[in-house]
């Protein structure tokens, strides 16, 4: 089986059944308040590079990455249940750490809940750290910062 990574626009049809399906996802673990994804037109306006990843052609994860001017941050990282535990987010993330290396980005962030255990345990076996709030986060009981310098 052969998984592809690559950018393609957050507006396809693909992207936006993954979008939601993260979306629903998230939305039985948070409340609004603890929710702070950016829609598709968002990722869209912020120039986000995002990407999906397809195994065999078929859409199974997605994750974009917001370049800022000192660091990128991680937006809509995503795999679909039935994909999990089989390589494809260590690609997805191994895609956008390698855009922020192009974009010259020093580091990525992140924003991620601490009812998500699977993702906390993901990014720290690729190597991201807890830090402290950043940008415009606030510290709220639920969230949890995290980061990986780039060399």
């Amino acid at each position: 089986m052969t998984l592809v990574v690559a950018e393609e626009s957050p507006g396809t049809p693909d992207a936006l059944a993954l979008i939601a399906a993260s979306e629903a996802e998230l939305a039985a673990l948070y409340p609004p308040e603890h929710r702070f994804a950016f829609s598709p037109e968002a990722l869209i306006a912020a120039g986000v590079r995002f990407c999906l990843a397809r195994r065999d052609g078929v859409a199974v994860g997605c994750g974009g990455l917001a370049p800022l001017p000192s660091y990128g941050e991680l937006k809509r990282v995503y795999v679909a249940p039935a994909a999990r535990g089989s390589g494809v987010a260590p690609a997805l993330l191994a895609h956008l750490e390698a855009i922020a290396r192009i974009l010259a980005l020093p580091c990525i962030r992140l924003e991620t809940g601490h009812r998500s255990p699977a993702a906390i345990g993901l990014y720290r076996r690729e190597g991201y750290a807890r830090i402290g709030a950043f940008g415009d986060y606030a510290e709220n009981g639920s969230s949890l910062f995290m980061e990986k310098r780039l060399g």
